[in-house]
């Protein structure tokens, strides 16, 4: 029983892996510059929102409840969503920023 296809020289496995290195480095590289990136350029700037928020803002949250700060703790904030109606929040649940005159993007005129 002779094989002569057997027979030949077995690809080692560091060959193999000398091989992946290259398509591995592309795809890290791909990974960094597509996702992770723009996600810290993103989590900075919602970092800087919160942390610049001051009274009378107007806020919209992260469950679409608008409204403007009525006071801010460590932590909480106290959003007026109505006259007499104030309601305790996590500073992290605020979404939105809306500059004066702004409208929310859903709720801008067709």
């Amino acid at each position: 029983m002779n094989f002569p296809l057997l027979q030949g020289a077995a690809p080692s496995a560091s060959s193999s892996l000398l091989q992946m290195v290259p398509f591995l480095l592309v795809f890290f590289i791909f990974y960094y510059f597509v996702l992770l990136a723009p996600m810290r350029k993103q989590q900075k700037k919602t970092k800087e929102m919160l942390a610049s928020l001051k009274k009378g803002d107007r806020v919209v949250t992260a469950s679409g409840i608008h409204g403007s700060v009525a006071s801010i703790e460590d932590q909480v904030v106290f959003v007026k969503i109505a006259d007499t109606v104030k309601v305790k929040m996590n500073r992290s649940a605020i979404s939105t920023v809306l500059a004066e005159g702004e409208v929310a993007k859903d709720q801008a005129p067709s």
